[in-house]
């Protein structure tokens, strides 16, 4: 069985009518390729104290080996997602996945610190794209009720693999030695790769005189800014989501040392324990698109509002944490933050593409994609790694969560100008007016 996924300039193709079996088995396995993609990324947090120990580094080179990969993500997920729109989001996907695996066997091989950073900007490069084009698909194949759940889930795959690469990173390269971690996960991610365009692919459906007409009727380069950013709800959630992203992107990055270092947890205990609170943000990821759905059956316009709260409190929680708790009492609080950390993602999301053109989802993603990482995750670690050479590292992780007040405050913009955005988008893509002012009702 394979599912063909719904075209890119059509009106929502799943926005009646219940989930496919196709289409769950089209989930699957592109949640499955986000596990690898994170996989790859984030194996690097639980091997530092065996890296900076072999190499003599320092905290910020640390940091620049997870920065690097977000910000090869954020110069190029908006170029990949454009191809992606008007050429194929299957293939891109399946050259993605091959490009970010065999960069992580490259890592395994790095004899130097310059070479493993060269491969993790690879890594980088080839993840490029990959969580707007993915998450594109998916919105074409379930029904807009369920977006911002199916969107956390997919986005919450992020979290997920974040634990699986600390924890197999940490066991693997205690018994093994590090470089073994990097070619595991990166064999995984080549295996999956080949398996996904064997079960999803391109649609079928158009002919060639209607794949060019859809060329033709694709918004031109110049206008796509204009496009995009003409929905302030989208732009101020961009905004918002790339804030928030902070204090994400350092937590990923240094919960491992940080429970190495201040609670003396060897790097293997470290990791597994940095892996049980990465999966409390994944699990608090799925549940806040869960309760984003279910407010918005009564009013999709309060949406920004809750994912507001979710930053706020994040940030209470991280700053208590940080600054004024200890030993096991620290970690629980540490906990609750990371459970609210992410459940913006995938709301965010259904938000953003609820306002702008069907056509353009995956490059609407991957504009999120490029404020999460220009914002967030690119410079989260790096600063965390500054501050924690200036400081320390448990003063830094209580400094880095106050981003997260401008997210706050962004999301609140955003609900303020959502009634106008869903009324202007229903007026121009008619065939989907009626959900959408459904969802405003």
């Amino acid at each position: 069985m394979a599912f063909h996924h719904a075209p890119a300039h059509g009106a929502h193709a799943g926005s009646s009518g219940p989930p496919t079996l196709a289409a769950w088995i089209a989930f699957a396995l592109i949640f499955g390729l986000m596990l690898s993609d994170y996989l790859s990324r984030q194996v690097i947090n639980a091997v530092f104290p065996f890296i900076k120990a072999q190499w003599s580094l320092s905290d910020t080179q640390l940091g620049s080996l997870v920065s690097i990969v977000a910000v090869t993500v954020g110069v190029f997920s908006f170029p990949v997602s454009v191809l992606a729109d008007r050429f194929g989001r299957v293939l891109c996907v399946t050259i993605m996945a091959v490009l970010w695996g065999l960069a992580t066997l490259l890592c395994g091989l790095a004899g130097s610190f310059t070479i493993l950073l060269f491969a993790r900007l690879l890594v980088g490069l080839g993840e490029a794209g990959y969580s707007s084009a993915g998450g594109a698909i998916l919105l074409g194949a379930f029904p807009a009720r369920l977006h911002a759940t199916v969107m956390g889930a997919f986005l919450a795959a992020s979290l997920f693999g974040s634990v699986l690469g600390v924890v197999l990173g940490g066991v693997l390269a205690a018994s093994y030695g590090w470089r073994t971690a990097f070619v595991v996960v990166g064999a995984g991610g080549l295996l999956l790769a080949l398996v996904f365009p064997l079960f999803v692919k391109e649609r079928p459906d158009l002919t060639r005189e209607a794949a060019a007409r859809a060329r033709e009727e694709a918004i031109a380069l110049r206008d796509l800014p204009r496009e995009i950013l003409s929905a302030r709800t989208a732009a101020w959630s961009y905004l918002g989501s790339g804030l928030q992203m902070f204090s994400v992107g350092a937590m990923l990055a240094w919960i491992p040392s940080f429970l190495n270092r201040h609670h003396g947890m060897p790097p293997a205990e470290a990791a597994l324990a940095a892996g049980v609170l990465t999966l409390l943000a994944g699990i608090g990821m799925v549940l806040g698109g869960v309760l984003v759905d279910v407010v918005a059956r009564r009013a999709a316009r309060n949406r920004p509002l809750v994912v507001a709260c979710y930053a706020f409190l994040s940030c209470v929680l991280f700053v208590l944490a940080f600054r004024y708790c200890t030993g096991t009492l620290q970690l629980l609080v540490i906990g609750a933050g990371m459970f609210l950390a992410g459940a913006h993602a995938g709301p965010t999301g259904a938000i953003a593409t609820s306002v702008t053109s069907p056509r353009l989802h995956a490059t609407v993603l991957a504009t999120g994609t490029l404020a999460n990482n220009i914002f967030g995750l690119a410079p989260g670690p790096v600063v965390t790694g500054l501050l924690a050479d200036r400081f320390d590292l448990q003063t830094a992780l209580g400094l880095v969560p106050l981003p997260s007040l401008l997210a706050a405050a962004c999301f609140v913009m955003a609900r303020r100008h959502h009634d106008r955005d869903v009324a202007r988008i229903a007026d121009a893509h008619p065939s989907s007016s009626i959900e959408a002012l459904e969802e405003i009702a």
